[in-house]
């Protein structure tokens, strides 16, 4: 597995651009919904949201979560560190552990209203597709980012297996963000184990019940365990509304307006 962390950035770059890629090109021919505005303005400007974001974690985290794993792992401080358990099954606690953070960190940053303000910027996007899945504020990138390098500090997992969930993480982002149209039955099967894009734009919808529902990212174990969880929306998939109340086309598409939008009067 050492040529996993030696070819870290290619790999996550790979399966970023493949999968974005093929999503995208779903849409095309399985469209969910139409499509209130042109996806290329949002796209251009969801994506330089993207390089915003990869730009200030290189300057302020000269050691990510990756690097963090082999710093917790020498030290013998994190629970790994010190339990002997096989390779499998040490990777595969990881995995569901660091699901279940982002998890609830997915929760607080909707229940504190500072943290909500810059969560927003991700909730105002007025259609929902793959694009949608990478559109989040720098500064909520920041902060995900040290949540997540506590945990795995904690862990002490192995950095193959940090490297793992990310991408893991970040290729489910843009599946069940896409605005692909699942075969019922499909969807049905999936979303037993797998966060569908059918089950969780009902997280985009206007209505705040609903948008405080199906947090969960990858799995939707957490939404079930936590009672989060709501199958259907109420105006159905082809009537609800995406998007926050209050926040128009103005406000929710141009690059500047997005960057400055947590600072904003509501």
């Amino acid at each position: 597995m050492s040529w996993l962390i030696h070819n870290e950035t290619i790999v996550r770059i790979g399966f970023f651009g493949g999968v974005l890629s093929v999503m995208t090109l779903l849409e095309f021919f399985f469209e969910r919904r139409p499509p209130r505005f042109p996806k290329s303005k949002r796209l251009v400007n969801n994506l330089l949201l993207v390089i915003a974001s990869s730009f200030v974690l290189r300057v302020f985290f000269p050691v990510l979560a990756v690097g963090i794993a082999e710093i917790s792992n020498k030290s013998g401080f994190g629970l790994f560190a010190r339990l002997s358990m096989p390779v499998w099954l040490e990777g595969l606690i990881t995995l569901l552990l660091l699901d279940c953070v982002i998890y609830w960190q997915h929760r607080v940053f909707h229940n504190v209203d500072i943290l909500w303000k810059l969560h927003r910027v991700h909730h105002t996007d007025l259609d929902f597709d793959s694009t949608t899945g990478v559109r989040f504020h720098p500064i909520e990138i920041a902060i995900s980012m040290l949540v997540k390098m506590v945990a795995v500090f904690l862990l002490a997992p192995s950095m193959e297996a940090v490297i793992i969930f990310e991408i893991l993480l970040n290729s489910c982002a843009l599946f069940n963000h896409s605005n692909v149209k699942l075969p019922l039955t499909l969807d049905g099967v999936l979303r037993r184990f797998l966060i569908t894009p059918d089950f969780h734009r009902i997280h985009h919808s206007i209505v705040d019940k609903e948008m405080n529902s199906n947090f969960g990212f990858s799995i939707p174990l957490w939404d079930i365990l936590f009672r989060t969880r709501i199958k259907q929306p109420k105006a159905g998939h082809d009537e609800m509304e995406i998007g926050v109340k209050g926040f128009d086309e103005k406000r929710s598409i141009s690059l500047p307006i997005l960057l400055m939008q947590p600072f904003l009067n509501d």
